[in-house]
């Protein structure tokens, strides 16, 4: 996703460096490297430049703390119900079979 310009609150970036949460006020240098690829565990910091300027969002922040926060592990392919289900079917086909 990117910065939408006409909706979200645009913050120059180097007044972002308080904008995160923690109340630390960051270097310049590290906004930098999260907004580069490949970014933190390969999630960028969303920018735009306007006038020459640089700027990200506070949304654009919290999309990228979000990010950072994710689970690591994918969503499993199937819900207990259904490996449930396919549990009890296999087990009848095993019982039909005589094993």
């Amino acid at each position: 996703m990117s910065i939408n310009v006409e909706t979200e609150d645009l913050i120059p970036f180097s007044d972002a460096r308080t904008a995160f949460p923690g109340g630390k006020r960051l270097a310049l240098a590290t906004l930098h490297r999260w907004r580069l690829p490949p970014g933190v565990r390969g999630v960028q910091l969303e920018t735009c430049v306007v006038g020459g300027l640089r700027y990200t969002s506070r949304q654009a922040i919290s999309r990228f703390i979000e990010e950072q926060n994710r689970d690591e592990l994918p969503a499993p392919a199937i819900t207990a119900k259904q490996r449930r289900t396919q549990a009890e079917s296999a087990m009848k086909v095993l019982e039909a079979a005589g094993i």
